[in-house]
């Protein structure tokens, strides 16, 4: 009965593919959004603004005027994160009234259960009183609810057959480390901002690394993933895969951007306006990246299967049974 009712309201209101695209899209701004939002929280040293959580004081969910500008912050930050959720909301709705579904709705559950994950550990984060660690772990929480909702946007175009790889196996391969390379660099991000100034609160703890080693290792696992990506772009050009190489030569193009963008802040003393800059750049990172390793395959079209000639046979053809004179 209720398989019926949904199908029924899917039919009654239905969702295009180009609706339920747009609304994807907005879902991976939203993310992206809360990311360099909550970094403004940490660059103010908004970070205990709300000084508890769930709520903002020990007798209000809401800032007070005497919190001043720090707990307006925090607090729009957190206002934020419903926004977020139902934009993450609508887009699982979407899905069900989207036909067909195509295994969409486990990507767009995923993302949706995603948010309040990550309003779980920012709670975490105030409750330790900013643990760096607790900190990139928030970050990197983002980072896969990003990912998520791009692979859900790709997937909406798509047909519903069986992938093919469209570059040989090696440079699959290739692309495959240069996606893990990705990750390793923005994990080890998040430890050299835990060690530097920008703890989000003038008493917050750092995560006791050295800051020019950590950044010299970070900026080392940056020089090996701009290297691979510049060797995706000739590769790809080599076997003749147009679509791999324009993403491959995209992502250099954010790589070297982002790049620039982390030496000036290095060698200015880590001006709050670039450190966001560089986390909003991280995230671009990601989905170009992401876009990299999707574009070395194709879903096909799905194949409907048509009746075999030999199961159409003429049974008039067949010799009858001998009648008896």
């Amino acid at each position: 009965m209720r398989r019926i009712c949904a199908v029924t309201v899917a039919a009654r209101f239905p969702v295009s593919t180009t609706m339920l695209r747009r609304l994807a899209f907005a879902n991976i701004l939203a993310n992206v959004l809360i990311v360099v939002t909550g970094g403004a929280v940490r660059l103010t040293a908004s970070g205990l603004g709300c000084p508890t959580w769930p709520r903002c004081t020990d007798a209000s969910y809401t800032a007070t005027p005497e919190m001043g500008l720090h707990g307006a912050i925090e607090f729009g930050n957190r206002l934020l994160t419903f926004a977020v959720g139902i934009v993450a909301l609508a887009v699982v709705v979407a899905v069900l009234l989207h036909r067909p579904r195509r295994g969409l709705l486990p990507l767009a559950v995923a993302v949706l259960l995603g948010i309040p994950a990550q309003a779980v550990i920012g709670g975490i984060t105030v409750l330790t009183k900013l643990n760096p660690w607790v900190v990139g772990l928030h970050f990197l929480a983002s980072m896969i609810v990003i990912a998520l909702a791009y692979v859900l946007w790709r997937r909406i175009a798509e047909p519903d057959g069986p992938t093919v790889p469209v570059v040989p196996g090696p440079l699959r391969t290739l692309a495959v480390i240069t996606t893990v390379v990705c990750v390793a660099v923005l994990v080890v991000g998040t430890w050299v901002t835990g060690s530097g100034p920008h703890a989000g609160d003038g008493g917050a703890a750092r995560n006791g690394l050295d800051p020019e080693q950590i950044s010299q290792i970070h900026a080392d696992g940056v020089f090996l993933l701009i290297g691979l990506s510049v060797a995706l772009v000739f590769a790809f050009r080599a076997v003749g895969a147009a679509g791999p190489a324009r993403a491959a030569l995209v992502l250099v193009g954010v790589e070297a951007g982002q790049g620039v963008i982390g030496y000036v802040q290095y060698f200015t003393n880590l001006p709050a306006l670039l450190v966001g800059a560089h986390m909003l750049g991280s995230c671009l990172v990601l989905l170009a990246t992401l876009a990299v390793l999707r574009s070395t395959r194709e879903r096909q079209p799905a194949v409907t299967p048509t009746p075999s000639a030999t199961t159409s046979r003429d049974t008039t053809t067949e010799p009858s049974a001998a009648v008896p004179a």
